[in-house]
């Protein structure tokens, strides 16, 4: 049973290593920054004695993510992590500019080479969990929730999928596009058909979707049907070959074509960018689908899509049933400080910083890792 299972069950408050399996690099800091590992060694010696409090924050309106990690962290490698007070809010809170997300009490030497760690932590999960909040409250713009999928596989390191599909999770995308990014929260990955699936047939798109419903039978059968840059005839034919069987068709127009539907009926043009996917498309796909009575097929919209442009979809009511996201859910918004700002039991912190309470934070319980 995976941990996030535990945890929705009540069975554990937290996600530890057995979910995050850090790097154990991490403890010989190779991953801090020189200055807290040289700070760490002078402390030791001059003053071992020493209890700071640090502080955890960041500026804007955001979805939290990465305490489960950051703690897990701490509780992996900070010495004698079982004696550090540790407060903290909780992955998925909304949270204000400048508010305390997280405090760290006890001797620096213990945990404070892992700061910039756990900044990095934070500032990543928080903002891809921060983009998807947005692009999924987009989404649902027209009154009605529409699923988004998360397709930031080739937009993104590899090593990275496992923690951006999480964030995605938490930010509300309810799919993935790789088994690697379902990693920590049980699922696997969702796709269907690739532009190459159909190239290797010729453009042939029935074909292709025939092989495809012969490979995996007990997939929901979906056509990806802009490869010969024609959404709607190329529509048309797989929902006449398959009738019922299919349930969706994916429209992923590069941005720098148009489609040969405006060609046809080029009196629509000239009020319009018609280059991508763009309203007018997708209108017409499902005029046309309709028109055979193919209602049943939904209509899935990728390429390029980012939380102003679903936005601008929904309000025009365009009859998209999901949209695929990518690129723009992974840009790096937000970032976090940590600050120590107390030095055994009084206030010590860099002009301008002070420990900002905030009654939100909940007591952190040590928990060893095989215990969990």
């Amino acid at each position: 049973m995976k941990e996030i299972t535990r945890k929705l069950n009540g069975e554990i408050k937290r996600l530890t290593n057995k979910t995050f399996k850090f790097d154990e690099r991490v403890g010989e800091g190779w991953f801090s920054a020189v200055y807290f590992l040289k700070t760490r060694d002078i402390v030791k010696n001059e003053m071992p004695e020493n209890r700071v409090t640090m502080q955890f924050f960041q500026k804007q309106h955001a979805v939290l993510c990465g305490t489960d990690e950051a703690i897990a962290l701490i509780h992996t490698f900070a010495e004698n992590p079982e004696e550090l007070e540790i407060y903290s809010l909780k992955d998925g809170d909304k949270i204000s500019p400048f508010e305390t997300v997280m405090t760290i009490s006890g001797p620096y030497q213990s945990f404070g080479y892992l700061e910039g760690i756990i900044d990095g932590i934070l500032a990543r999960r928080t903002s891809v969990a921060t983009n998807v909040y947005n692009v999924v409250k987009a989404a649902r713009t027209s009154g009605k929730q529409k699923p988004v999928i998360f397709m930031g596989d080739r937009d993104d390191h590899y090593t990275q999928q496992a923690g951006d599909g999480y964030s995605a999770y938490i930010g509300g995308s309810t799919a993935q596009a790789t088994h690697a990014m379902n990693e920590w929260w049980g699922k696997e990955g969702m796709g269907t058909m690739p532009h190459a699936l159909i190239q290797l047939f010729k453009g042939d798109i029935v074909k292709a979707t025939y092989a495809y419903q012969k490979t995996f039978p007990d997939d929901e059968l979906m056509a990806l049907v802009d490869y010969r840059n024609d959404v709607i005839t190329d529509a048309l034919k797989v929902a006449r070959e398959f009738g019922d069987e299919l349930k969706g068709v994916r429209v992923d127009t590069s941005g720098n074509m148009v489609d040969q539907y405006f060609f046809r009926n080029s009196d629509v043009m000239g009020t319009f960018d018609p280059r991508g996917v763009n309203p007018e498309l997708i209108f017409a796909l499902r005029r046309a689908l309709d028109d055979e009575g193919f209602n049943h097929v939904k209509i899935m919209a990728t390429g390029g899509f980012t939380q102003d442009k679903i936005a601008k979809f929904e309000e025009a009511n365009v009859p998209v049933d999901m949209y695929g996201v990518g690129r723009s859910l992974l840009k790096m918004k937000i970032g976090f400080t940590g600050d120590s700002v107390m030095l055994n039991g009084e206030p010590e912190a860099k002009e301008g910083r002070k420990l900002q309470y905030n009654p939100r934070l909940e007591k952190v319980e040590y928990i060893l890792q095989d215990e969990s």
